[in-house]
Formats: C-alpha cells, structure tokens, sequence
C-alpha cells in the first residue's frame, strides 16, 4: 500500500503510563475515503490512539502520517491543522455554554479587536443545525438542558462544522437510538462523498457491517490483524479481539423455578412527570425483565423512581408484594430489598472519577464497615476486593482514580459496587452503552448467575438483541405505559421493534 493512499499511518507506536503499556509498538492505517473500524476490548489501546491522532498526547516512540505527511501533535491545535477532528464518546461539550458556543468553540466569527460577533455565530449555528438535519435544537438551548442522545449528535455536529479531512468517531452510537444511528448514516455517507476519512470505533459488529469498508483488531496494545470488512466473519472478528473463542455471545437462559412467586418489585398505575402513565409492572425472583423503548418514552424516569432518585406522583412501588414509600437513593437500600441502579452515563452518574475505584465501590454500604464513626479500613478493603476480584478488574482499581480505567473497567467497577450492596433487585439501565463484546459477555453472565440465585434483574438496553437473547421476558414501553409484554417463542427482534414502533 504506498503512502500516497493512506490518510492516516501509525508505526510502531508505543505508549506508556509508568508501568502500563497502552500501545505496544502498534500500527495503524487508513486509506483515504474509507470507513475504517478500529476495534478492541476495553484497554486494548483505542482511545489512546485517538488521542494520539487528536493531538492530546504524544507517542514515546514511532511514527504518525496524516495525508502522507509526517506530523508531530503537541495538541489539539497540531491536529485541527492536519484536518483531524474528533467525535468521543466521553464528551467534550461544556454543559454551561450554548449549542452555538460549543459547536463554534475557537471557531466563532470575530470583528473588531478579536470580539466574538454573538449574532453572526447564531446565524452560522443555526444554518449548520438545519444543514446537519438537526432543526429542533436551539441555537441558544444550554448543553446541560438536552437529552444524552441530542448531547451526542451535537459532539459528532461539532467535529463536522470544523470540515475535517479525517473524521475520529469514538463510539458515536453508544448513546444514540435506531432513528439517531440513520441520522449518523446519513452524515457518514454525505461526508464520505466529498473524501472524508473516518476511524469508526465501535464494539458493535452490525455497525462494522453497516458503515466501514475495512478494519483492525487491537489487542493487549497490539495490532493483531487489518482486513476488508468483506473478507473476515463476526466469529473470526471476535476470537482476535479477545484472543480466545466464545462458544456463545450470550449465555444460556435457565427456566427460573420461582416463577410463581411474589414480585420482588412491582409497580401498579405509577405516574411520573407526567411522562410515565399508568404503568405496570413485576419483576419475578429469578428472572431478567428487560425494559423496550425508543428514546425518550419515558424509561430513565421509570427507572430513577424505582431507584428513589425522582417521586412518583401517583401509583405504588411495591418490594417483596409490600408497599415502600422511595423519597431518595437511601430509602431504595433500606428498603429490606434494595435496588440497585447503574447509570447510562457512568462518567457523570455512576462514578466519582477522581476518587480511586475502592472509595467509589464501597460509598453506598461505608456504614457497614464503621463503628462508633470509625471505618474498620482491613474490613472494608477486604470486601472491596472481593467485589472487584467477581468482576475480573485489576487489583490496582482499590486505590487508582477511576478515571485512569477504560470505560469497560469503569463499567466494572460500577457493577462491584452493586455487588457489594448484596441487592435483591438490580435496575440495569444500558449497562453495556461503549463496552467491548468480552465485558458485555461478563456482564450477561453475572446477570444470569444473579437471577438463578434467586435475584430479580430489570434491565434496559438500546440494544434490542440484547433484550432478545439475554431476558426472559421483556415490556415494551410506549409513551409512558406497559404497550405488552413478549416471552418465549414470541420474543423475538422483530416482534419487539414492532410493538416499540406501532404501539
């Protein structure tokens, strides 16, 4: 392959922090135009790769060529000039700014010694908002009053507004729903017409099949293969990124013995502002209930009422068939049946980042570990490793920051502290949102074993395949009511999208 064809060439980089080795003497290629997936277990070395092609730090040794030119990225600048923006998951928006401010950041049209010309960047805001088929987002509307999904399209609408050459998408469709993920496919095809180049990250193969031309396997920091999407199977895809062969994606569901028995929690006519009506709801001991939704049909204020973070405003929760009154997160593990809830967006709802991982899992029980006001620490850390050790995170998670874990260990991390809760009930709310195919098959997995233990699981994922393959049953959500329930040979990919469509 000459150079001359190539928009982006990584040799031989390494990366290292202190004893951590991120990228272990891996290349990386692109040719120009295509859509090029980049994929990998959770710290295999892709973010760290963008992060290398986005200027936000450099490689110990090896080389970078963009556009067959060498280039040395001492920052995001270096990078914006070589025609290099990137989209990440974990986003780079400023909450207390404007949709406008954020997508011109750097870029606003100046006049008179340097000043911003407020309403010529509305205007050009705007236009770009309406040329990116997003004209119900408000020019003026503050970051932090939109949805995730809208949040992200604004971080993609961001990167696009500044014309790359090279487009990074770090997990664009993490956050976003099936009409969001076309929105995307419409972007991609626009640009990719005009000769744009994207990396494509993404843990999801139907994605790979969908958008890129080619791909390459990282693994352990390592590239472990580069092929034409045509030329390679998911299963072949698969045992490269994580080194071994996985008999199934999902594990096996067990006909739960208890189904007879009373719900380990239920709803009944529950209302919550104004966006859940009237709906129902039992989750049985031993099953895995999965919640069907497109976005916005109400299944983030389902979930954070029977997780005690919002009131409802009529109906009743009931836990063990007994009614509980939730007015915070503290009654929800008090509830002599406590909830657990893992967040869709665990950078800012799951995890205190800056606090080691051992700090984060234990937050929720530390009176369980204190006395007299004083923390039993040999106690406590004992517990905590034996939380972290069921989710496989490395040890070094007790006292790291959090925010020095890949997104998949972070996820980890978020799930030891529910299993440190010793929980009856798990609320999942899309637990595998920008985790690798051997995380989510961990996850599943402690999912399975936590309901034939006798555990109750609800879970939500954007991910109607997931739903099919992982719950025994699951209720489909339509503007705020139970639109029906699907189990056994009628739960199947086609009659859930049906009902989440046309209900």
């Amino acid at each position: 392959m000459n150079d001359a064809s190539l928009a982006i060439d990584l040799s031989k980089v390494t990366k290292r922090f202190g004893a951590t080795v991120a990228l272990d003497g891996a290349s990386f290629s692109v040719k120009r135009g295509a859509v090029h997936a980049l994929l990998g277990e959770n710290g295999a070395g892709k973010s760290t790769t963008v992060k290398l092609l986005s200027g936000l730090m450099q490689p110990d040794s090896g080389s970078i060529r963009v556009m067959g030119d060498d280039v040395t990225m001492r920052g995001p600048r270096d990078a914006h000039r070589a025609g290099v923006q990137t989209a990440f998951q974990e986003m780079t928006l400023v909450r207390d700014l404007t949709v406008a401010q954020n997508l011109l950041m750097s870029y606003e049209p100046t006049g008179f010694l340097g000043r911003i010309r407020k309403r010529e960047a509305q205007r050009q805001a705007a236009e770009w908002l309406d040329r990116l088929e997003l004209p119900d987002v408000r020019p003026g509307a503050y970051i932090r009053d939109l949805s995730l999904p809208v949040r992200q399209k604004i971080e993609i609408a961001k990167a696009i507004v500044r014309q790359p050459r090279v487009l990074l998408l770090d997990e664009p469709t993490s956050a976003l729903s099936g009409r969001d993920v076309n929105w995307l496919a419409r972007r991609i095809d626009e640009l990719k017409a005009n000769g744009v180049t994207f990396v494509f990250i993404t843990h999801r193969m139907q994605e790979v099949r969908e958008f890129c031309d080619s791909l390459t396997v990282y693994r352990n920091g390592r590239d472990v293969g580069a092929f034409d999407a045509a030329d390679i199977s998911d299963d072949e895809v698969i045992r490269l990124v994580i080194g071994r062969s996985m008999e199934a994606k999902y594990p096996p569901k067990v006909v739960s013995a208890v189904s007879d028995a009373t719900p380990a929690i239920e709803t009944r006519n529950v209302r919550v502002d104004g966006v859940v009506t009237d709906f129902d709801l039992a989750v049985k001991p031993g099953e895995v209930h999965g919640i069907a939704a497109l976005q916005g049909m109400g299944q983030r204020e389902l979930f954070e009422a029977l997780f005690g973070a919002s009131y409802i405003d009529e109906g009743e929760i009931r836990i063990d068939g007994k009614p509980v009154t939730l007015t915070s997160t503290a009654d929800s593990l008090k509830a002599g049946v406590s909830t657990s809830f893992l967040p869709e967006d665990r950078k800012t709802e799951g995890l205190f980042l800056r606090l080691p991982g051992g700090e984060n899992v234990s937050l929720p029980v530390i009176g369980r570990f204190s006395r007299f006001g004083l923390i039993d620490r040999k106690r406590e850390q004992a517990a905590i490793r034996r939380s972290l050790a069921q989710m496989e995170v490395n040890p070094r998670a007790l006292y790291k920051p959090c925010l020095s874990f890949s997104g998949g260990n972070q996820q980890k991390i978020a799930m030891a502290k529910w299993l440190l809760t010793q929980s009856r009930v798990w609320l999942m709310f899309d637990p595998t949102r920008g985790i690798d195919v051997g995380t989510k098959h961990q996850i599943f997995v402690l999912m399975r074993a936590f309901a034939a233990a006798g555990g109750a699981v609800l879970f939500y994922s954007t991910d109607v395949p997931e739903l099919v393959n992982v719950c025994d049953r699951v209720s489909v959500m339509y503007r705020g009511r139970n639109a029906g329930e699907l189990s056994g040979e009628a739960l199947t990919e086609e009659n859930v999208m049906r009902k989440m469509l046309s209900s």
